[in-house]
């Protein structure tokens, strides 16, 4: 009987180091205002957090930052979600970004990714791609691509997520 306890113990302790795993890697990237910011360290006060990655010149990118702009200020007063948002546009094009995001008047946390290291080290191929992050800053969805009304999708991850507090 104690050995099978000690492999129940083992086990959950395999679990969480896998839910530590899905956290986001140490990168260091700068906001569109020049400052420097660890991927690791984005937090939103115990709120969820989603990080879409997109570069300028992506069209699927571009109609789903609009389609979550129009729904941006309901989901963050409903829920406390904080959006960031991430160019991986090579450095040649992301002087664009800041002149696209004041456009648009997008109330995202913008950061750059001109190497597409941060990309990269989430193992992710294709933009736009969302992240979905906890309160504890585990990724609790990942979706890649964009339809029309994936932003459903998103909200209703984030109300799950405020559900289970």
């Amino acid at each position: 009987m104690n050995r099978l306890v000690y492999i129940l113990i083992g086990i959950l302790a395999l679990l969480g180091t896998a839910k530590a795993s899905a956290q986001l890697p140490s990168i260091v990237l700068k906001d569109t205002r020049g400052q420097a910011v660890n991927v690791s360290e984005i937090s939103n006060d115990g709120n969820p957090v989603v990080i879409s990655f997109f570069a300028t010149w992506c069209k699927p990118c571009m109609r789903e930052l609009k389609a979550i702009a129009d729904l941006y200020p309901d989901w963050q007063d409903e829920t406390g979600v904080k959006m960031y948002i991430v160019s991986i546009d090579d450095a040649q094009n992301s002087s664009k970004v800041k002149p696209l995001v004041d456009a648009e008047g997008w109330e995202y946390e913008v950061l750059l990714d001109p190497n597409s290291e941060f990309f990269k080290a989430l193992g992710l191929q294709t933009v736009p791609h969302v992240l979905v992050l906890d309160g504890d800053g585990n990724v609790r969805m990942s979706h890649s691509g964009y339809t029309d009304g994936s932003e459903t999708e998103i909200i209703a991850t984030i109300r799950n997520i405020r559900n289970q507090k």
